[in-house]
């Protein structure tokens, strides 16, 4: 027997309208051109409802540009499972799954947006704290790999940060820019993926078990053998 999926409060209801609708006002005439006016007349009732649900309209815009990034994300999180024992294939899994949304057209016109505004009113500190929230799921990955010894042991909040920028580099930053227009398919995310998590798993491996012995190490254990001879 399936069970239903817990039907959704008014208010929730409501708070999901407001979200849809100020996207699409954001995403249509930015920041400046949007006002809670306009937001208030597409969903109907009044600016106090607005406001009881989002304090202030950055609050509201935040949550507007975070909001398809966190659905997607709750999937995509369940490819770092520490269970499989090499954290290879799962940061391969995640990282090609990564890159097929944020690389998206839709995605990379958000992330421009984001980055406009990001000046405006603390702006950019919520969208940081969302991002940060989201990140913590990583490093509680990268943190297990590093105490079971797949990966050596460092801060796995910076080792986060250097696997999103190493995943994001090779082709979401000529997207950003205009330098590329054209979005990537699958297989080339796939590429981008794997490229970016060896370079990743490179600078994390694990320390030798066994080192070399130092210099003069050898000598010694050489010249002991040799007085020992009869």
């Amino acid at each position: 027997m399936i069970e239903e999926a817990p039907a959704m409060s008014k208010s929730d209801s409501k708070r999901q309208v407001i979200l849809d609708s100020a996207y699409r006002l954001f995403r249509a005439r930015g920041f400046d051109g949007t006002s809670m006016t306009d937001i208030t007349t597409q969903v109907g009732g009044s600016k106090a409802t607005l406001y009881s649900h989002f304090p202030s309209k950055e609050e509201l815009f935040v949550e507007c540009m975070m909001a398809a990034l966190q659905n997607y994300m709750s999937d995509t999180l369940r490819h770092l499972d520490v269970s499989r024992g090499d954290p290879q294939d799962a940061l391969r899994s995640f990282g090609a799954s990564v890159l097929n949304f944020i690389c998206s057209p839709e995605q990379v016109g958000v992330r421009r947006l984001m980055i406009a505004e990001a000046a405006r009113s603390g702006t950019g500190k919520l969208f940081f704290d969302k991002i940060s929230a989201l990140r913590s799921k990583v490093s509680s990955f990268l943190a297990a790999c590093m105490a079971s010894g797949m990966l050596r042991r460092d801060d796995p909040d910076l080792a986060a940060d250097h696997l999103g920028a190493l995943l994001e580099a090779e082709i979401l930053e000529p997207l950003l820019l205009h330098v590329r227009e054209a979005a990537p398919d699958e297989k080339e995310t796939a590429q981008a993926a794997r490229r970016a998590v060896a370079a990743f798993l490179r600078a994390y491996a694990p320390a030798p078990q066994q080192r070399e012995p130092a210099a003069g190490t050898a000598e010694i254990q050489v010249s002991h053998t040799l007085s020992a001879k009869p």
